[in-house]
């Protein structure tokens, strides 16, 4: 069996194969270990992020250009509303944090901001590492400000960068999310607010890698302070999400990515996902790896049209949504859910087929009511004047 330093060093070696000849890696970030962990069936995703290809370029390659991303606009709105929040050191985020997060504690009237400017990812990180261990030693409340996190994946770092982490005076961490969409009476579109709790698990896994370092171990707060306008004004708004949910899931499907040479094993020899290649090549290296598509990838991948074209040519019940193919069952195409409910195939024991062909009588005797003039119960439609 070879040494796991051997095996790294050939999964590494061959990672770099499936990216391309002299194609530098792209890093992973927060947003895409989240999206990871949304579709955690993926294996097209956990070998493409895997690998580092960019899949952005590789969309393009293939002829279905990404849709996914912020616009400009977004950008540019969401940076004057994160230097508003963090504004004369902090004061109010931190008096938000005190209020939703620590009202026990003392206010943060004295509140350190320390400097964690070093030279590349790898030294801010050290720094950050050092920052947090000063905070907690000194006591009191302390603001990070844009720190940075290196989080283990597939054995290699990946460099994380949340908008702030707040150190409390029992030297407890938080992490901050920093969002340009609106908290309305006191609520936030669901989807939205579930995409930033995935992105902070990313932040808080990172963070407890780094508390695991120090002795004793600061405790992560598995609470963080999410801050959003209020309504339609420009006022920072808060409320504590909990993502312990969301960890986990992010923590197993890490785990997963760790293991990605056995979905490398399965590839065949020469596969390379470079988008200098034919299109034709390049179509059969992607295809040679399945894909689970939802329509929630659409806001979670830059490979969604491309999947999602491919999803659809092969009548995949995947492509209705996670719920449709859940209660589906073993029907995994449209033509055979269509194929159950006329009765022509399928196990009639089967509840899935039962409810299909259920719900295909009642269409057909509202189809036919509705022919000859009379309700479901048998009583004449009289149309309005």
């Amino acid at each position: 069996m070879p040494h796991p330093r051997t095996r790294g060093a050939e999964l590494r070696q061959r990672l770099a194969e499936l990216r391309g000849p002299d194609v530098p890696a792209k890093t992973l970030d927060a947003r895409a270990l989240a999206a990871l962990a949304a579709n955690p069936g993926c294996a097209r995703r956990a070998i493409l992020d895997g690998a580092g290809v960019d899949k952005t370029r590789l969309a393009t390659a293939l002829g279905s250009p990404s849709g996914f991303g912020q616009s400009q606009f977004a950008l540019t709105r969401g940076n004057a509303f994160e230097a508003r929040v963090k504004a004369d050191g902090g004061a109010e985020l931190l008096r938000l944090a005190h209020r939703k997060l620590d009202p026990g504690a003392e206010p943060p009237e004295r509140a350190g901001v320390p400097d964690l400017s070093a030279i590349g990812p790898a030294g801010r990180a050290a720094r950050t590492a050092l920052a947090l261990r000063e905070a907690v030693e000194a006591g009191g409340w302390t603001l990070l400000d844009h720190p940075m996190l290196a989080l283990d994946v597939a054995g290699s770092p990946a460099f994380l960068e949340p908008d702030a982490v707040v150190v409390h005076p029992d030297g407890s961490w938080t992490v901050v999310e920093i969002k340009s969409f609106p908290l309305l009476d006191g609520s936030a579109d669901p989807a939205k607010v579930g995409a930033a709790a995935r992105q902070a698990a990313v932040y808080v896994l990172a963070l407890e890698a780094v508390a695991a370092r120090l002795d004793p171990a600061p405790r992560v707060r598995h609470r963080i302070l999410l801050v959003c306008p209020k309504d339609f004004s420009n006022l920072p708004a808060a409320s504590a999400v909990d993502v312990r949910k969301q960890r986990a899931v992010t923590s197993r499907q890490l785990a997963r990515l760790t293991r990605i040479e056995e979905i490398v094993d399965t590839l065949p020899e020469g596969t390379c996902f470079s988008p200098e290649l034919p299109a034709a090549e390049l179509t059969a290296a992607v295809e040679s790896v399945p894909a689970t598509y939802a329509p929630e990838c659409l806001s979670a991948c830059e490979l969604a049209f491309h999947c999602r074209g491919r999803s659809r040519a092969a009548g995949a019940v995947t492509s209705l949504g996670r719920a449709a193919r859940a209660e589906l069952g073993g029907l995994t195409t449209v033509e055979a859910v269509l194929s159950a409910a006329r009765g022509e195939s399928g196990d009639p024991d089967d509840p899935a087929v039962a409810a299909l062909r259920r719900a295909a009588r009642l269409r057909a005797e509202a189809l036919s009511a509705a022919a000859s003039g009379r309700d479901s119960a048998g009583q004449e439609v009289v149309p309005c004047p």
